[in-house]
């Protein structure tokens, strides 16, 4: 029996409301900043409410960009953000359930010793060899391009682990009949591992594609051509004015335009992506 308590229901309700006043507060001070004009920031009193300049700062930063920081218009950026986090997110779920599908289904020698060194490279992400990384793009001839962007982050030892432990729960029954109909690896890969690993695969995409959008420590190093700008490294050159202070109404428009994809993609893929985390039976 569920007993109805109305203290409890409306305490329950006044922490959600408080939980999203806290989360979304930063979002509207953002999205207010970008309908004003630079001088209103400059007074030491923040605007809480819209200001007439929305279609004004959106059209410069889709058209001009910021000359003072040398950042270029929004669109080129964005498309090179997507690149990046497309090619990070495929590129990783597709290395990741093939590595795993190795290690479950194949004996080789040192198969365990493989997974491990595969699992203790989680504790070596790309800050700590940023250098040697970077070493190495440059020999390669990969700074200023899409591949110098993505390929450094493609490998992945969590959606290994993951796609590993899934492979775990697949009955013995299942590969065997497989084996009896003359299934060979690849068609048994294709065929029956793939479909069952749709939800844990969107799920790691959702994941992913946030992570790849949201890098700014690699693009920023690595990218001095504006052809090759992302989105959130542009916010930061951005921020970073030469000749004069930053213009917050710009940057913060484009702060607000960068959380789009991430979002679209979460609601987009929400269902398949909350089955994917909770999925535990296939």
């Amino acid at each position: 029996m569920i007993e109805n308590r109305p203290v409890l229901t409306l305490l329950a309700h006044l922490v959600l409301i408080l939980g999203v006043a806290i989360v979304a507060m930063p979002l509207w001070v953002a999205f207010v900043a970008s309908t004003h004009t630079a001088t209103d920031f400059m007074s030491g009193r923040v605007p809480m409410w819209p200001g007439p300049h929305f279609v004004e700062n959106y059209a410069h930063m889709f058209g001009q960009g910021v000359s003072t920081s040398g950042t270029p218009p929004i669109g080129p950026m964005m498309l090179n953000s997507l690149i990046m986090a497309l090619a990070i997110a495929l590129g990783k779920i597709a290395i990741s359930i093939t590595s795993a599908f190795a290690i479950v289904y194949f004996r080789f020698p040192f198969r365990r010793l493989a997974f491990w060194a595969i699992f203790v490279t989680l504790m070596l992400p790309v800050e700590v060899r940023i250098v040697p990384t970077f070493k190495v793009v440059a020999d390669l001839g990969m700074l200023n391009s899409y591949a110098g962007l993505s390929i450094p982050l493609i490998a992945s030892a969590t959606a290994t682990f993951l796609f590993r432990q899934v492979f775990l729960t697949i009955p013995d029954e299942l590969t065997e009949a497989a084996r009896i109909d003359g299934a060979g690896p690849l068609r048994f890969f294709r065929d029956i591992l793939l479909p069952l690993s749709r939800t844990n695969m969107a799920a790691l995409f959702v994941i992913l594609f946030i992570y790849g959008w949201n890098q700014y420590l690699w693009p920023l190093l690595i990218t001095t051509d504006p052809k090759y700008y992302t989105i959130v490294a542009g916010i930061k050159r951005m921020a970073d004015a030469v000749d004069g202070l930053p213009q917050w109404h710009l940057v913060m428009a484009t702060a607000v335009l960068a959380m789009l994809p991430p979002v679209l993609v979460v609601v987009g893929m929400q269902r398949l992506f909350v089955k994917g985390l909770v999925e535990t039976e296939k």
